[in-house]
């Protein structure tokens, strides 16, 4: 199992990490996502989880959703085909006519949104990474619009005040920023993308691009038991 080069630890922890790299918009890291549901819920008790942005659509003025529509037109029946997700019809209806969508694509909201819930409340940062991939690529909801967030909140111990602020907040903005910078210090140059932290503060990658379930809980276990940790018990 290669282990990734990285000067930094995402965040100090007693157990070993988990640290995901996905961004909201991209299509397979919602094809991913019930791998990563799944294996929080199995390892939670043993491995803490970490998820970041990775910022995969950061145009300096914002682009039109014609200009990738017909990549992901091409592209999305490859991920249901091999991930068994499906895209939602009124995601498709903005890929399908993007002349009459208003969508201009862009990374940042929904990285902020993210850190606001990861810093009220850690162990909610799977779930509600996979759904904000949900809301989009299944609902339909356009993550640049403030209300794309608001049926999410009462699913989460936050309120839409303090949730709404925060999302505007400078500081929010900076702390997505730095989760990007993280994932080029990690070397990601796709998603998703997914690490595991041991003692030492060494970093293994242990899935590049889709990776199904059994895969992805072998190569932790296998990074493990090379680490000389305990294989961690699974929840049943």
């Amino acid at each position: 199992m290669p282990e990734a080069q990285a000067t930094f630890a995402v965040k100090r922890t007693m157990k070993p990490l988990i640290i995901y790299c996905y961004d909201a918009y991209c299509g397979w890291c919602y094809g991913f996502s019930p791998v990563m549901q799944k294996l929080e819920v199995q390892y939670r008790n043993a491995i803490d989880f970490e998820v970041l942005s990775g910022g995969m659509i950061l145009p300096e003025k914002p682009r039109h959703i014609g200009v990738i529509a017909d990549y992901i037109r091409q592209s999305y029946k490859m991920v249901e085909d091999h991930t068994g997700i499906s895209f939602g019809r009124d995601y498709l209806w903005h890929i399908n006519n993007p002349e009459d969508s208003d969508w201009f694509p862009h990374s940042e909201k929904p990285a902020i949104a993210l850190c606001v819930i990861k810093d009220e409340h850690p162990h909610l940062a799977v779930p509600f990474a996979s759904a904000l991939q949900y809301a989009l690529h299944f609902e339909g909801r356009d993550l640049c619009d403030d209300e794309a967030y608001r049926h999410l909140l009462s699913n989460y111990p936050i309120s839409p005040e303090l949730f709404y602020k925060k999302l505007h907040s400078v500081e929010y903005r900076e702390k997505a920023y730095h989760e990007f910078a993280l994932c080029k210090q990690l070397k990601v140059t796709g998603f998703p993308a997914v690490f595991l932290q041991v003692a030492g503060n060494r970093f293994y990658a242990i899935a590049k691009g889709y990776t199904d379930y059994n895969t992805l809980k072998n190569s932790v276990e296998n990074v493990l038991r090379e680490a000389g940790d305990p294989k961690p018990e699974e929840k049943h």
